[in-house]
């Protein structure tokens, strides 16, 4: 859930209970421009800790839930790293490799677009089942991706 998901359900409470923008901000110690942000959709950032004083204060609550993983985010990382190249990496060489820590040849190439380009949560999901299917520690399949990305020398900061 982002800021701007939030923003019409805060506008929302806001006029039910009757609170100006303004007055709004006055009770919760924002300025009356970042309300209308927020409210707008329109701000970046406002920090949790203000965030989560708002919300309280209009009696909202914020829950932190396991978001659905997809339904097989091995095939989608394997696709998505796949995407450049004749040869398609199959999601259960992929799992073999992660658990395996070798990184075959032939699959180097399709690593190191993984490693730059696919998105971070969709890398988790993947290791997430991977695990879960092959019975592996994702901590030993963490250890085998930082690897190759050292390897590969990955310029993406996450495996720093």
């Amino acid at each position: 859930m982002t800021l701007h998901d939030l923003a019409p359900l805060i506008h929302a409470r806001r006029t039910a209970l009757g609170l100006s923008q303004d007055r709004l901000a006055k009770l919760c110690g924002l300025s009356r421009a970042t309300v209308n942000q927020l409210e707008n959709g329109t701000l970046v950032d406002l920090g949790a800790a203000k965030l989560l004083a708002l919300l309280a204060l209009l009696g909202l609550e914020l829950d932190a839930r396991p978001k659905p993983a997809p339904l097989d985010a091995l095939a989608l990382l394997s696709q998505t790293a796949s995407v450049s190249y004749r040869r398609v990496l199959q999601p259960a060489e992929l799992a073999q490799a992660l658990v395996q820590g070798d990184l075959p040849e032939a699959i180097t190439p399709h690593i190191a677009t993984l490693l730059d380009e696919a998105p971070l949560a969709l890398i988790l999901a993947a290791v997430e089942q991977a695990a879960l299917t092959t019975r592996t520690p994702p901590k030993t399949l963490w250890k085998h991706l930082v690897q190759w990305a050292h390897a590969l020398e990955s310029p993406t900061p996450a495996w720093a």
